[in-house]
């Protein structure tokens, strides 16, 4: 099996380096990665310049630095590699659930392999102000694989770890609205910038990633491509075919 790791965190990511380790379980492992960290960057892909990549070693493996967007670095990776039969992505510094999922490089770079036709996992924990270990989490996500490994139906999957898990759980993307802030400042020039911040509006709700993460267990999560709100297609068809 031929297992491509990647994330957005960059390519010297500690995460990405206790990921890189448990897959080498299971297949020929290949690093694929942003060069610099790439948080936040959703599903951005370079179209305006052409892409670069350098030869490196994580942990004795082969891996290459890209200087483009974590969608980028899956693209080229399945490009170069003849046959990735699956893409991990993480383990990245800060959880991805909710709406985070929206705006995660690490979920949009498994997103990017399933697009391809690959199917792909997604992980991410918790982050602070110091140096992440992630050892603890290794039993964890290589039950996730296996478990992902044993159901050939399931595409795309998106893994959140609590710091200490007692256990996983299935869960289903939490969706909350928020009270968008921002929040004026002064930088050491004397010139005003600006924060984004936010406020949820909902309690969470019981089922959902982030109940799961607050509850002490880690929550798989299963995603699609299709964002067609079925139910209010055939509403609005029926409507359509009352009036004709």
């Amino acid at each position: 099996m031929r297992i491509l790791v990647s994330n957005d965190d960059g390519v010297h990511s500690p995460g990405l380096h206790t990921l890189a380790r448990v897959a080498q379980r299971y297949g020929d492992v290949r690093v694929v990665a942003p060069d610099v960290e790439q948080s936040a960057m959703s599903h951005a892909i370079t179209v305006r310049r052409p892409l670069h990549y350098t030869e490196t070693r994580v942990d004795g493996l082969d891996a290459y630095r890209v200087d483009g967007t974590p969608a980028d670095c899956v693209a080229l990776g399945a490009h170069h590699w003849e046959k990735v039969d699956l893409v991990v992505t993480g383990i990245n510094l800060g959880l991805n659930i909710g709406h985070n999922i929206w705006h995660s490089g690490t979920v949009a770079a498994a997103k990017q392999a399933s697009f391809l036709g690959i199917p792909a996992i997604a992980f991410s924990a918790p982050a602070s102000d110091s140096e992440p270990d992630y050892t603890e989490l290794e039993p964890f996500v290589a039950q996730v694989m296996e478990l992902f490994l044993e159901h050939p139906d399931l595409p795309l999957l998106n893994v959140n770890f609590p710091e200490r898990p007692r256990g996983l759980r299935w869960t289903r993307m939490s969706v909350r609205h928020y009270e968008g802030l921002v929040i004026p400042g002064t930088d050491p020039m004397g010139r005003q910038h600006y924060w984004f911040a936010e406020r949820p509006r909902e309690r969470v709700e019981e089922g959902t990633d982030r109940w799961a993460i607050e509850q002490g267990y880690g929550s798989l999560t299963p995603l699609r491509l299709n964002l067609t709100d079925d139910s209010r297609l055939d509403v609005a068809k029926r409507e359509a075919a009352a009036t004709d």
